[in-house]
């Protein structure tokens, strides 16, 4: 507790300036100590909430949230994790990128400190993952007024970016280019560098060398470049002894020959050091100036980065946003109530399926919390280990997390905005300060009773217990008499009959029971509002194995006025598990009845899917049909045109297949008409008969017992019960009918003979005596022709030949064979048609 306060502070020092630009007034803490946060638990929430940041400074935030008590700061910080959840909802990937905390960095820079390359190139991610973000959030579109005010904070500052990226790359080396003076050195250096090495290396190859070296290698020593010289002849190669081996059989010695080359090299590197040093304090000069300007970015990231954090914390634990009841006193003025009367107009809290955050969501069982209007204080009873305390924990743990803007694990929830949460649970008795369990619950009510107030929730466990039971009663009913007086809003657990008796007759107070099988004689951890609840002390005991005969005889001891209420008591709580029991069977049948039509409508849904795609693929062939009769018509068009023959057969199937075209664009298939289905298969899209028209149309929209329907281009409203809905079988059936029943017949050609004999013919007679032959060649579907033409002269032939490349139904062409008339005979190969 004290790590997470301390935390806390810090947190709170760092942001409170941020805090107070964003909100534009004074942050609102909760009026609570450590001690009850720490009770109910609400550092370890942080503490996972932290998990879900991707920086420090994030979850610097995180952890330091505490619960606001403005309704207004309150709407705000629930909105920013809605708004949140939508984002990452449309981008699941949207996060801060390499942003990290920078701010010590920047705020050094500010007092004249020198920043290395890597803290350089940290400032330089974190103000493009700054920019990256408004980006981002731009591109989505749909407004988010709450996170959109966050990264408005947000400085990215194009041009520090590019100067940082101009001078350093992202190995963290100052580049060549970041001054003119360093790109020349580092050419001298390079220069130098290689001057000296080539000095060396021309030394340890010298053969006249090589019996004084150790090895043939040039290494360094200090800084310098040197070679290894066997000792007993360092006087050989005259130099600085710069190091030796081990051993002492080898010393590093740099040459006296290079080392004028060896100053030069280490004195441009020590230019180049300080040309570095000046380009990084340039850079650092401006992140100095630009601190407040990163400051302010980096807390905006961090904020962005918070509210992701939350988004995805909700996700985590499946938790809702909860309804904010902004009503706060009896007058409507958040003042304490009148003399005499009890607050009973406070705010309702309502809590459906709630779910303490911190146990296992897959073992724990939901509660409902529900205080009816005018109830003030909720006085839970039930059996030991039934849940009472994590009820109450329960309760106050989502009012705090809803006060932080976080979302809460639960189905639904409406809750007030309360000005302090007070905590008394558990047993606090210390050996070390001589306090009972007694006292100690007594100490604790005492430091907060007197500061309670109508916005106040109040959680008591086991009030009045740990001292004379008479006396406790009488004590817990004063205690809870005080706070009803107060306004504020109290849930407390006991076992003592005289409270649940109090709370049946007093306006403003409420019973609860923890549910208890009375079959099994297990708890069942369930909270039901209105009627108090058993401890079942008896058989709690007898469950544990206390013997029947002391068991009865307890009994035995009860005043029967009192075991007659327990056994009344425990018969109502019978009826009422068995009421549950059936309520959560019809509830069951509903969701199974719920889940079969959502089954239907899923297939429906897929059968009209799949007619749309059988009637666009039916037109499709259709289309493609037409057209290769198109392509035919137009290839016999060009070679009738080029033999010159007649054109109104052409003409007469060219109409043929354009009619068909256009029967098959403008028709759409028209299927047989069916039985009716229920007026509710009908849905938007579907494609129906209209009874009384006779006709085909598209279904645009469904209202009430109403249909707008589309009938070629004219809409109308037509009543559900006149719909016949068509099936995708039948529109298959009807659209390929329709699409393949209309062929066009070309006239049959009469085959001709597979010889042609042109002698004799003069030259214009032979072409055109040939291109007729082979138009109806080509149309019969002969494979080949022989063409006579003689040898004479060649003339004829040459002519021919020139008309045979020129048709388009030849494929190709060649001399006769010696036994088919040789240069006398052309042989022409037709194309397949």
């Amino acid at each position: 507790m004290r790590r997470h306060c301390s935390t806390a502070r810090a947190g709170k020092r760092e942001l409170s300036a941020e805090r107070r630009r964003q909100s534009g007034r004074q942050c609102y803490n909760l009026d609570v100590i450590a001690k009850h946060l720490h009770t109910l638990e609400l550092p370890k929430i942080l503490d996972r909430l932290a998990t879900y940041c991707s920086f420090s400074a994030s979850a610097a935030l995180a952890r330091a949230l505490e619960p606001a008590t403005d309704p207004v700061e309150v709407e705000r910080r629930l909105a920013e994790t809605t708004e949140a959840r939508d984002v990452l909802g449309k981008n699941d990937q949207l996060g801060i990128g390499g942003a990290r905390d920078v701010r010590e960095a920047a705020r050094l820079a500010a007092r004249g400190g020198v920043l290395e390359p890597q803290a350089l190139l940290e400032i330089r991610d974190t103000l493009l993952s700054g920019r990256n973000i408004q980006r981002a959030l731009s591109r989505l579109g749909e407004p988010h007024p709450h996170l959109t005010a966050i990264v408005h904070a947000i400085e990215p500052n194009g041009a520090l970016i590019a100067e940082i990226d101009r001078c350093i790359d992202d190995r963290g080396e100052v580049r060549d280019t970041a001054s003119p003076d360093l790109a020349a050195i580092r050419r001298a250096v390079r220069t130098a560098h290689d001057r000296l090495l080539a000095k060396l290396q021309r030394m340890v190859s010298d053969l006249s060398n090589a019996p004084y070296l150790q090895e043939a290698l040039i290494t360094q020593r200090n800084g310098r470049y040197v070679i290894p010289v066997k000792a007993d002849f360092k006087g050989r190669i005259p130099g600085i002894v710069h190091d030796q081996s081990a051993s002492g059989m080898t010393l590093f010695i740099e040459p006296l020959a290079t080392l004028e080359l060896n100053n030069e090299w280490r004195e441009l590197q020590l230019a180049e050091a300080r040309e570095v040093r000046r380009v990084l304090t340039a850079l650092s000069g401006w992140v100095g100036a630009e601190a407040d300007s990163i400051t302010r970015t980096v807390e905006a990231i961090a904020r962005f980065d918070l509210a992701l954090a939350k988004a995805k914390y909700a996700e985590a634990t499946r938790s809702v946003k909860p309804q904010i009841d902004n009503r706060r006193g009896t007058d409507g003025q958040g003042d304490r109530p009148h003399e005499g009367e009890s607050g009973l107009s406070g705010p309702r809290i309502t809590i459906l399926q709630a779910r303490h955050p911190l146990l296992n969501p897959d073992a724990v069982t939901p509660i409902d919390v529900m205080l009816p209007e005018g109830v003030r204080i909720l006085v839970i009873t039930g059996p030991n280990t039934g849940g009472k305390t994590v009820a109450l924990k329960t309760i106050g743990l989502l009012a705090l997390m809803a006060q932080c803007g976080l979302h809460i694990p639960c189905a639904q929830a409406r809750l007030p905005v309360f000005e302090a949460v007070y905590a008394d649970i558990g047993d606090e008795q210390s050996i070390e300060q001589s306090l009972s369990t007694f006292s100690a619950h007594l100490t604790n009510l005492r430091g907060f009773l007197e500061r309670v107030n109508e916005r106040a929730l109040v959680l008591l466990d086991e009030l009045g217990a740990g001292t004379d039971p008479a006396e406790g009663a009488a004590l817990a009913r004063a205690i809870l008499e005080h706070l009803l007086q107060t306004g504020a809003v109290c849930v407390v657990a006991t076992h003592y009959p005289e409270l649940k008796a109090w709370a049946s007759l007093t306006p403003g107070a409420a019973n609860a029971n923890v549910a208890f099988d009375y079959e099994t004689l297990r708890p069942l951890y369930q909270l039901s509002i209105g009627l108090p609840g058993r401890s079942n002390a008896f058989a709690i005991a007898q469950r544990l194995g206390m013997p029947e005969a002391i068991v009865s005889a307890a009994r035995r001891y009860l005043d029967a006025n009192v075991a007659r209420a327990e056994d009344m008591l425990a018969e109502i709580a019978r009826l009422q598990q068995q009421t549950e029991r059936a309520l959560e069977a019809a509830r069951k049948s509903q969701r199974e009845a719920e889940a079969n039509a959502e089954r239907i409508r899923a297939r429906l849904n897929a059968i009209e899917d799949e007619r749309k795609a059988v009637i666009a693929q039916a037109r499709e062939e259709a289309r493609r049909e037409t057209e290769q009769l198109r392509a035919e018509v137009r290839r016999l068009h060009n070679r009738i045109v080029a033999a010159g023959g007649p054109l109104d057969e052409v003409k007469r199937i060219k109409q043929a297949v354009e009619q068909l075209a256009e029967a098959a664009a403008a028709r759409a298939p028209q299927p047989a008409p069916r039985e009716p289905l229920r007026k509710d298969a009908i849905q938007a899209g579907d494609t129906v008969r209209i009874r009384s028209l006779g006709v085909t149309a598209e279904v645009n929209a469904v209202d009430g017992e109403e249909a707008d329907v589309q009938i070629g281009r004219m809409h109308t409203r037509v009543r559900l019960n006149d719909l016949e809905r068509i099936s995708a079988g039948e529109l298959l059936h009807k659209t390929q009918r329709e699409a393949r029943d209309e062929v066009v017949s070309l006239p049959r050609v009469p085959p001709p003979p597979l010889e042609l004999d042109l002698r004799g013919l003069t030259t214009e007679e032979g072409v055109a005596r040939v291109q007729d032959y082979l138009d109806r060649a080509a149309r019969a579907g002969l494979p080949f022709v022989r063409l006579i033409h003689g040898k004479g002269t060649g003339v004829l032939r040459r002519a021919i030949r020139d008309a045979i490349k020129a048709d388009p139904a030849v494929q190709s062409f060649e001399t006769g064979l010696e036994g088919e008339g040789g240069d006398g005979v052309t042989v022409v190969r037709l194309k397949a048609m």
